[in-house]
């Protein structure tokens, strides 16, 4: 089904109000899933205020985990939203950040290409948001523009002020404001607070910019005479205040906002019509996470545990593994640091499974060793990822062939460095290169590659067979090929590597009940409806744990 006509696509602008965190990308991602099962074609883009060009550089602990898309950009997290709720592959031109269109602007500037004029905000600026807004589409019947931030936030100004803009130009037929906002509880009072969402509301009318949908983060029902209240102050319709109340499974958020009209509301305020949606693949996925047949226990040993969001994707991984082998997957934080003292066998014991994540720097590395011996010596199933698969090889370098100066140069010179700068690889048919002391952002091997996996190997089982792979990389060290011999002779198999042979892609253990590490991030491609083989396999391995111990 398609109404998108000759006026191109409808543009649906998210905004958010009040504070941040309220779930723009997991309601933009859930809008976006319901419209597809309404039969409609959709594209969901991140506008971010930051004046980074990428969040590529940026701490895990201000900005949660970075995902990595099939093109190789470095984006926010809620792409990872996107990617899982309506598993469309995202783009490079759906991140943007300020830090990019200043970038492009001063590029502009420098070449002459505004003809000598005053390179302001207005028009230079919004008019290349605009111009990134509508870029690289195809024939999608609604576009979903998140705005990062919070209204009322200083570096928004420019994205707000382009919205407003599309609005003149292409008119209400072509563009909507949906605006996020939080309805608090107040216990002393006994009352949910309309007043937040009335004054987010008019910092939005004070930029010139009318909201057409307002959607309201509450922990509980709202009354009608609380909507109808902010139907007036905030000049909408009362149909069109819609509650978003939390719920128990992210996964239900589809079936929540259609119970609750969002979509009906966004389809009638465009005029257009279709048929009810088809939400059963929700339901069973929301049915199968609150009725699991049993649970599992799953140690992560990272080194930003103490922010869940630094590893998104990993947790939802891991939960779609859950779903596929119908357990709740109980995951529980160790931070690396505090195993590196000899506690390793008292921390990890009883846990089912052990999966140690990527990351960067040598804070906490000996602690994640630590965990690939345990797991190597107790057959705990292992998965290490990026990171986890170096120091894993790391790991049997010292304990199957006796090299105690094994370690990685990314820590400083060694011994032995079983894991080195990645300096030369090939992409497709260009040859990429990277120095020591060259720019931190956007150099690393970024993107989808090809692995080919070993016949008769564990991980060829994995994958159903295949022979070859694509996965999402994000490192800037790798194993060193130079070690192979010794260590395939000791035990640990290099089961799948890059075409030409020249880089591991991954390694497991062929005495072991499950071994593996991946060089890539096999997190990023996984979904709720399509679970990623790794984490289906390596949750069935923990099950079977589990009932070992």
């Amino acid at each position: 089904m398609s109404e998108r006509a000759s006026g191109g696509p409808r543009f649906i602008f998210i905004t958010g109000g009040v504070a941040s965190s309220l779930g723009k990308g997991l309601a933009s991602a859930a809008l976006g899933a319901v419209l597809q099962a309404r039969g409609f074609s959709v594209r969901i883009r991140k506008f971010d205020p930051y004046l980074n060009v990428d969040p590529g550089t940026m701490s895990p602990y201000q900005h949660g985990e970075v995902y990595v898309t099939d093109d190789g950009a470095e984006t926010d997290l809620d792409l990872g939203h996107y990617e899982r709720y309506t598993d469309i592959v995202a783009r490079r031109s759906d991140s943007v950040s300020t830090g990019q269109i200043y970038s492009e602007v001063l590029r502009r500037e420098r070449a002459g290409e505004y003809l000598g004029a005053t390179v302001q905000v207005i028009p230079h600026v919004t008019d290349l948001i605009k111009e990134y807004m509508a870029r690289d589409l195809g024939d999608e019947d609604f576009v979903l523009v998140e705005i990062g931030g919070t209204v009322g936030d200083i570096e928004s100004l420019p994205f707000l002020e382009a919205i407003r803009q599309m609005r003149l130009e292409r008119g209400p037929e072509r563009t909507m404001f949906c605006h996020l906002t939080l309805v608090p509880y107040i216990p002393s009072a006994g009352e949910l607070k309309t007043k937040p969402t009335q004054h987010s509301v008019r910092e939005l009318q004070n930029l010139g910019i009318q909201a057409d949908i307002l959607l309201c983060r509450c922990d509980r029902e709202i009354p009608a005479d609380a909507r109808r209240k902010m139907a007036l102050f905030c000049n909408i319709r009362q149909e069109r205040v819609i509650p978003a109340l939390d719920v128990d499974t992210t996964y239900a958020t589809p079936l929540t906002y259609h119970a609750a009209g969002f979509d009906d509301q966004v389809l009638s305020f465009f005029g257009m019509e279709s048929l009810e949606p088809d939400l059963a693949k929700w339901r069973e996925i929301a049915e199968r996470v609150r009725a699991p047949e049993g649970n599992v226990r799953i140690a992560v040993v990272g080194k930003y545990t103490v922010l869940p969001d630094a590893y998104k994707s990993l947790i939802e991984a891991l939960a779609h593994g859950g779903i596929a082998n119908q357990v709740k997957v109980e995951l529980e934080w160790i931070a690396s640091e505090e195993v590196e003292d000899g506690t390793a066998a008292e921390t990890l014991a009883g846990v089912a499974g052990i999966l140690v994540p990527g990351g960067f720097g040598e804070r906490g590395s000996e602690g994640k060793i630590a965990a690939a011996r345990y797991a190597r010596l107790q057959k705990v199933p292992y998965f290490g990822i990026c990171f986890g698969m170096q120091m894993a090889v790391v790991e049997a370098a010292r304990g199957l062939l006796g090299l105690d100066g094994a370690s990685s140069s990314e820590f400083g010179p060694c011994e032995d460095p079983v894991v080195g700068l990645l300096t030369e690889w090939t992409h497709g048919n260009k040859v990429e290169q990277r120095k020591a002391n060259g720019d931190m952002g956007g150099t690393m091997r970024l993107g989808a590659y090809e692995a080919v996996l070993a016949e008769g190997s564990l991980v060829a089982d994995v994958y159903g067979g295949r022979r070859n792979i694509q996965e999402r990389h994000r490192h800037r060290y790798e194993v060193n090929m130079a070690y192979r011999r010794r260590l395939e002779a000791a035990g640990l198999r290099f089961s799948g590597v890059s075409p030409d042979g020249q880089l591991p892609e991954i390694v497991e253990l062929v005495d072991h009940p499950w071994y593996i590490g991946v060089q890539f991030h096999p997190e990023l491609k996984s979904r709720p409806m399509d679970p990623h083989p790794l984490f289906t396999e390596f949750v069935a391995a923990a099950v079977k744990q589990s009932r070992l111990v």
